[in-house]
């Protein structure tokens, strides 16, 4: 029974961990949105928060004990907001987590004509890092809320208990 208690607790300390990450990730982007040359030469490359969602072990654990007509008709059945989560073995007793990495943003830099910049070329134009302060302060505001979501889940799985000790 404790398992199924804790299994919340854990799904949003994940989401916790999670969101934290990317917060800093966008500090990070905003710290150096001018940055122009870093230590392999080129202006700063944003930085961006991956979220990979993995479903605990009962639906892995039910998946691979399923035959192929099985499988099939789960795929039919399954509900749209779970399609495309990887199915993973969760080490910490299952539950929704999500896992987190960080891999930088393909986009191109800006060009931006300065031709007092050190970093300018010979026509005075400057490389300046992909970072657009307003998809950054959206991207805040985002992982803020859900950080805050996730604080209000644990603290409601923390009530329902305290509740349920006192029957």
């Amino acid at each position: 029974m404790s398992e199924g208690l804790f299994s919340a607790i854990r799904t949003s300390a994940s989401g916790l961990r999670g969101q934290r990450t990317k917060m800093d990730v966008v500090a990070r982007n905003l710290a150096n949105a001018e940055t122009t040359r870093t230590e392999d030469g080129t202006p700063y490359r944003r930085q961006r928060a991956i979220f990979e969602q993995v479903l605990g072990d009962k639906l892995s654990r039910h998946a691979s004990s399923m035959g192929r007509a099985e499988d099939d008709a789960l795929a039919r059945t399954h509900p749209a907001h779970l399609k495309g989560l990887v199915l993973k073995q969760s080490q910490d007793g299952g539950g929704l987590k999500s896992e987190v990495g960080v891999a930088p943003d393909a986009s191109e830099f800006r060009v931006v004509y300065d031709p007092g910049h050190p970093d300018a070329d010979e026509a005075g134009y400057v490389l300046m890092p992909n970072v657009n302060p307003i998809t950054e302060m959206v991207d805040m505001i985002t992982a803020s809320r859900a950080y805050e979501a996730n604080v209000s889940a644990v603290q409601a799985s923390k009530d329902m208990f305290s509740d349920a000790l006192k029957i």
